[in-house]
């Protein structure tokens, strides 16, 4: 299917690995110019040179450096069509043990970001025509993942969601759609790889990490489901992202391939079958 990408500008945080990095290479076949944004220069640099892309090096908690992202976005390339809000991340522990420092890094990158991102990009947008927002939230937004405790992350991922549904209606007469993907669990090597040493408190070998993954899968999974593939959101966000999608604005859609599939952190916790 032709979705109608090419010359589109597409901006994507989070976008040098996992569901970003997926979603940066589905929309540059269909055409799209892309610019990804991480933290992390080695993995930008590594996936700007596989993919052809721009590339900006970026911390999304910080304001300047989303000045920055926006000032090199309008000057090279005149704007924005599609903005990717992907870039976060979950802190998973007891209520308790939450530190303020966790809450209020929690709300920066996941919520706080996309919200100053968006409202940095959107005059370009505007400028431009119209364009489309697609919020990355997370199965927390809307399922708990106890034990070990989503208190802190849960809330953050929720308003990434209602945040989407607001702006979509004071959006919508610019020609600018919004929708907010809610991922399950996505089997991406370095989340998973945080997890498991968060839950077990050391770093695993690679045969550890192998097995682990195959018996928290045969265990706690439902007949039938699996843990979810970056490209298989990617696939979701780009045609969210095109005119293919115009009849669809202001909605979350769960993307997360059975009703029944446990969290990975929560199989992490719970004792063994």
């Amino acid at each position: 299917m032709d979705l109608g990408l090419t010359g589109k500008v597409a901006v994507i945080t989070g976008g040098s690995r996992g569901i970003g990095l997926a979603t940066a290479e589905c929309l540059v076949k269909e055409g799209a110019t892309v610019v990804i944004a991480a933290r992390r220069q080695e993995h930008l640099d590594t996936a700007a040179a596989r993919l052809g892309v721009d590339a900006v090096q970026v911390d999304v908690t910080k304001n300047a450096d989303l000045d920055r992202l926006a000032a090199h976005v309008q000057e090279r390339f005149g704007g924005a069509d599609i903005l990717v809000n992907n870039a976060g991340t979950g802190t998973y522990k007891p209520f308790l043990e939450v530190t303020d420092e966790d809450l209020e890094y929690g709300m920066a990158i996941n919520f706080f970001a996309q919200f100053r991102l968006t409202q940095r990009l959107v005059p370009g947008m505007i400028a431009r025509g119209g364009g489309a927002v697609i919020n990355v939230s997370g199965r927390t937004a809307v399922r708990t993942a106890y034990p070990p405790g989503s208190t802190c992350t849960g809330p953050a991922k929720a308003a990434e969601v209602r945040f989407s549904a607001d702006l979509a209606m004071e959006l919508k007469p610019h020609n600018i759609r919004v929708v907010c993907i809610v991922p399950g669990v996505v089997m991406t090597p370095d989340r998973f790889e945080k997890w498991e040493r968060e839950a077990l408190g050391r770093e695993l070998t690679v045969e550890e990490v192998a097995s682990l993954r195959d018996r928290l899968e045969t265990e706690k999974l439902p007949p039938g489901a699996q843990w979810g593939k970056p490209s298989e959101l990617a696939d979701m966000i780009a045609f969210v992202s095109s005119d293919r999608a115009s009849y669809l604005s202001g909605e979350s859609i769960i993307v997360d391939g059975s009703p029944g599939a446990y969290s990975y952190v929560r199989a992490l916790n719970e004792p063994a079958t």
